[in-house]
């Protein structure tokens, strides 16, 4: 999610995790993902990260998968439509991943069993660097088309990213507005530049059709990653229809739209300009892709276990498989072939704490070590919801070390609470607990009040409406102490964790738990001057123990999902970015 918003935070709520549609940011937002037939239980936590390719990895073609087959059409069925998929306001994982199918970015994920590497996509490599990391150079690939034939320009990919800029782009990432105008927020760069009307942008400069060449006032170490994202995309000014390419964006991808009605189907044939040589990314197997919006994801489900219909051909890419039919699917061995699940991308679920009302360190740690594991995981499908998490960022984050500073049991370890509630400087014996009330949430408050009971603390629980959720919990004054909440990072690194959410002078909606540092302010701001991204990966990691030991939230869960497909669908699994399947692979195994 953007750096320093004043419009989203960067957390989403637990419940998103039976949404694979949750923000990311993710854009981002890894793991490998499994075909199915595997044990439930989600394996031990490893790191895998994408590191970044060479010049000869981001040439095309994209790695044939093993017996993948060319013709036929994939349907895809999935419970809500796309909000956005004007390539600039994208700002949601799934929606990423689908768009691959269509659209093309200067950089972008290329996935070899399971394991990521950031290649050049648009661009003939992930970017060259120059001024400590103030200026980014991409030269364009030769033969790259849009899907009426005209050839994609330098021009093209930097109208697309002044586009940003302009009024209606609000809630997608803000990244190029901010960092090209070194801008502390969205609202202050578009004082200095309001978009395409205002004219070109300096700090952008295409000295000819395959040159584009960015100027950045502080120095930038992840351009790389953040040019992977839908905003890195380019658009033609003459086929910019406004609020209408919301709904058909052109193409630059193997796939074009030939007819969309929002939140009713969604139809996608072969680009025929699509060059596969240009492409190290993508593939072009199934002729066509056929979505449909609105059906209940129990339904769907049901129907593609069963091969009902078009159940065989058909996955589902925005909804998590229903608890209902876990047990089917782990009882079933042909069915549970069917399932494919993975790390949800670079997501944590964590107890968020309020540091501004729950002031006392020793109080927090002291919920570290009661909070209840593996009794809340059991509520929310067993192991199945993920990996138990002691660390606040993934194991998908270049640099990320395993650590645990307030090691319990799964159970949690009420002795070791009560003794630093002892060592707090006032009694503690009533803490409230916010959350979006569904009947599994409620379950899971229950198991928390429980919890809290046993060390003396009395939980008052707060059941809100979901649409109201976030804005009551992140607003300033909001009188909560605990949320379960996920964090994420635009992508797999973490320069967007700490930095967006962690420094002091953060708004309510960035800094929700308003953690307050004098030190870890001090360092992130040395952090901020790092233009090599190794070294600020590093330092950023390091810095993450150093917040830990406030125990400003608990890590609860590195998040799983479990997504169906049909027996007659090859190429499935969870895209170790953008934490779902990812049609872009997929192919029909029976053509």
């Amino acid at each position: 999610m953007p750096s320093k918003p004043s419009h989203r935070p960067r957390t989403v709520a637990v419940p998103a995790i039976a949404v694979v549609a949750a923000t990311l940011l993710c854009s981002c937002s890894a793991g490998a993902g499994t075909s199915g037939g595997d044990d439930p239980a989600p394996k031990e936590t490893a790191p895998l990260t994408a590191a970044l390719g060479t010049a000869k990895d981001s040439t095309g073609p994209a790695p044939a998968i093993d017996g993948a087959r060319e013709g036929g059409t994939i349907h895809i069925a999935n419970p809500t439509g796309y909000a956005h998929l004007d390539p600039q306001k994208i700002y949601a994982g799934e929606t990423y991943n689908t768009s691959l199918l269509w659209g093309r970015q200067l950089t972008q994920y290329q996935v070899v069993d399971g394991k990521p590497t950031l290649v050049g996509d648009l661009a003939t490599d992930t970017g060259t660097s120059s001024d400590g990391g103030r200026t980014w150079t991409y030269r364009l690939k030769d033969g790259i088309a849009w899907e009426d034939g005209k050839p994609v320009t330098a021009q093209q990919v930097k109208y697309g990213i002044q586009r940003t800029f302009a009024p209606g782009f609000e809630l997608g990432p803000t990244y190029w507005p901010e960092w090209l105008t070194g801008s502390p927020d969205r609202t202050a760069a578009v004082r200095k530049y309001g978009g395409p009307k205002d004219g070109d942008l300096d700090a952008i400069e295409t000295p000819d059709d395959k040159t584009i060449v960015f100027h950045f006032p502080k120095p930038q170490a992840d351009v790389p990653y953040m040019a992977a994202q839908s905003s890195s995309s380019p658009v033609r000014e003459d086929k910019d229809t406004g609020t209408g390419y919301d709904i058909k964006p052109l193409a630059t991808g193997p796939y074009r739209i030939v007819e969309h009605r929002q939140n009713q189907h969604l139809t996608l044939e072969r680009n025929p300009h699509w060059k596969p040589e240009t492409d190290s990314i993508r593939h072009q197997y199934a002729d066509r892709f056929e979505f449909t919006f609105g059906k209940k994801a129990l339904n769907t489900s049901q129907e593609i276990l069963a091969g009902r219909g078009d159940g065989a051909s058909s996955v589902t890419t925005r909804a998590d498989l229903p608890p209902e039919l876990f047990r089917e699917t782990e009882r079933d061995p042909a069915k549970r072939k069917l399932v494919v699940s993975g790390r949800q991308g670079a997501y944590v679920n964590d107890l968020y704490i309020k540091n501004s009302r729950v002031t006392d360190p020793e109080v927090r740690k002291a919920i570290a070590y009661l909070f209840p594991r593996q009794q809340a995981r059991q509520v929310m499908g067993g192991p199945r919801a993920g990996e138990f998490a002691t660390t606040l960022s993934s194991p998908a984050v270049v640099g990320w070390k395993k650590y645990d500073l307030f090691p319990a049991p799964p159970t949690g370890d009420i002795a070791k609470a009560k003794e630093h509630l002892a060592k707090a400087e006032k009694p503690v014996t009533k803490l409230t607990y916010a959350y979006e009330s569904d009947p599994v949430q409620d379950r899971l408050a229950q198991v928390l009040v429980d919890a809290f009971g046993k060390a003396g603390i009395t939980l008052v629980t707060k059941p809100l409406d979901p649409a109201s959720f976030t804005h009551q919990v992140f607003r300033g004054p909001a009188p909560y102490d605990l949320w379960l909440s996920t964090n994420s990072v635009d992508w797999p690194t973490p320069s967007t964790l700490l930095p967006d959410g962690y420094h002091s002078k953060l708004d309510a909606l960035s800094n929700g738990i308003r953690y307050n540092n004098p030190a870890v302010d001090k360092e992130l701001e040395r952090i901020e001057k790092i233009g090599d991204a190794g070294q600020k990966a590093a330092a950023l990691i390091d810095l993450e123990q150093v917040v830990m030991k406030d125990a400003p939230v608990v890590p609860f869960l590195y998040p799983h999902v479990s997504q169906v497909r049909g027996e007659n669908i090859g190429g499935a699994f969870i895209h170790p970015i953008y934490g779902s399947i990812s049609a872009a692979w997929l192919y029909r195994a029976d053509s």
